[in-house]
């Protein structure tokens, strides 16, 4: 059940939504500074720190109720199985592209994310699109082939991380799980995996973890705050989807790759050439003519009801 639409409630969502948002957008500069190590023993941290934080969270909170009763159910399960495989996927591309100079296809990504969603509704769902969000799909499709021109091949990266959220948030509704109970089930199916790897790293002496002076030196520390980065705007990303209308909180979620995309240029000097502007102008073109189209949508809607 939603919490009731007040003006506090409203309030408490933008700024959770927007602390999510901005946290996810600044990630790639968490990730910069432990790029010596690779990107699967970062993942495989990842897993085990979160899977932590939110038994700590979730058993400090209602319990383990809800989880418990969806793992029963083999469907379920298989469902929550496949959703950690995208999930993992995702992170995996994600750090190997910010930890090897391609931050600004991560943010390419996450642009084009919403108008796949939008593809994927078609190609899936079977819902119908209106005249506005054909326009912004063709856009984005625009803008990715001028990319794959400007690349000479596909912008893998970006397609990837847009593929496997996109199908990942198709999964996750069909789940009658919350944001905690589906994170906490998610990483304990990808753990057993995790801890695996991070065992046969130990034993060929190829891990990073606890290799260096000191009994938790930085980097160390940094790999366990691979954990909270993962869960918390997660979290609040719960809190704000909650209490915001679909509309903006659709509006919140360009916040993430904008920072993202000015993280790369003003900070790490990743080169944007005319061709891989154009790409990007084209697809921000389409994100606000299917922004328009779902102000106006929802605003027709609300119009009409009593």
């Amino acid at each position: 059940m939603h919490p009731a639409l007040t003006r506090e409630n409203t309030r408490l969502g933008v700024v959770a939504g927007i602390i999510a948002y901005i946290t996810w957008g600044l990630v790639p500069i968490f990730f910069k500074q432990i790029a010596a190590v690779p990107a699967d023993e970062i993942i495989a941290h990842r897993v085990v720190w979160a899977m932590l934080l939110m038994t700590l969270i979730i058993g400090c909170g209602r319990g383990f109720g809800e989880a418990l009763r969806v793992a029963r159910l083999p469907k379920q399960l298989a469902r929550i199985a496949l959703a950690s495989a995208l999930v993992i996927s995702n992170w995996l591309t994600f750090v190997w592209g910010v930890n090897n100079g391609h931050i600004l296809e991560t943010s390419l990504g996450y642009f084009i994310l919403p108008l796949f969603n939008v593809a994927l509704g078609v190609l899936v769902l079977k819902e119908r699109l209106r005249p506005l969000q054909w326009l912004a799909v063709l856009l984005a499709t625009s803008g990715v082939a001028i990319e794959a021109v400007r690349a000479g091949g596909l912008p893998w990266i970006a397609l990837v991380l847009a593929g496997t959220f996109g199908i990942y948030g198709l999964l996750r509704k069909q789940l009658p799980l919350d944001a905690a109970s589906g994170l906490f089930l998610e990483t304990v199916c990808m753990t057993p995996l995790a801890l695996v790897w991070l065992a046969w790293l130990a034993y060929s002496g190829q891990n990073h973890f606890g290799a260096g002076p000191g009994l938790l030196p930085a980097r160390d520390l940094l790999l366990i705050a691979t954990g909270a980065v993962t869960a918390i705007p997660l979290l609040l990303f719960a809190v704000a989807a909650r209490r915001l209308p679909l509309n903006l909180l659709g509006f919140l979620q360009y916040l993430a790759p904008t920072i993202t995309f000015l993280i790369a240029v003003l900070i790490y000097h990743e080169p944007l050439d005319l061709t891989r502007a154009l790409a990007f102008a084209v697809i921000w073109i389409g994100l606000a003519v299917y922004s328009f189209d779902l102000f106006s949508t929802s605003a027709a809607r609300a119009a009409v009801t009593p």
